[in-house]
């Protein structure tokens, strides 16, 4: 016996079928896409300088000294912008539907995630809804921690290892858990004590 399915599926007509991003858009991030496998991500770890100036052919602002890990993900680089010494790690995501900025030293470790966008799921049409988010100088997005959409980290600030930011982060505050929560203030020692 057949088994039909009880699911009717919809034609074009369905708004919830359209692309959230235009052909262009599309279109630049085929060409990343393949800029991306065939020149960023085979090429050896110390060539950074290499990295950035693929990344700032698609549109990065990208400061001297940043260093982008080959198998960091950037969805879009026209949607990036990293101060000095910023930092993207090994297998890390950087969803950036808007702009990502990084401020000088800021960090994001290997395997987190930076999710800039999410969609609209009470809305039948189903839209996405995408924020620019910031990343505070000197602050540090751990191994496997993921940034919501539209959070920020103030100056300082720490999202510890897997640990998932809900919220805008204080500067100089230590973070952690699921939702991330305050665990203490981040107090540097100078460099010179022992």
């Amino acid at each position: 016996m057949r088994r039909t399915s009880s699911l009717s599926f919809r034609t074009k007509s369905d708004p919830y079928l359209l692309p959230a991003f235009s052909v262009r858009n599309r279109a630049m991030r085929f060409v990343w896409g393949v800029v991306y496998a065939v020149f960023f991500w085979p090429s050896p770890r110390p060539m950074h300088s290499w990295r950035n100036f693929l990344l700032s052919c698609f549109g990065a602002k990208i400061a001297p000294h940043c260093h982008i890990a080959p198998s960091a993900r950037i969805w879009a680089p026209w949607n990036l912008a990293c101060e000095e010494n910023a930092t993207i790690g090994a297998g890390a995501v950087i969803y950036n539907p808007k702009l990502l900025y990084m401020a000088s030293h800021s960090i994001v470790s290997q395997q987190a995630y930076i999710c800039g966008a999410t969609h609209d799921y009470e809305d039948a049409t189903f839209p996405l809804i995408s924020s620019p988010m910031t990343l505070g100088a000197y602050s540090w997005v751990c191994a496997r921690a993921v940034v919501q959409p539209g959070v920020n980290l103030g100056e300082g600030a720490v999202l510890g290892l897997a640990s998932v930011a809900t919220r805008d982060l204080e500067p100089w505050t230590v973070y952690g858990g699921i939702p991330a929560r305050k665990i203490k203030q981040r107090v540097l020692r100078n460099h010179h004590e022992s």
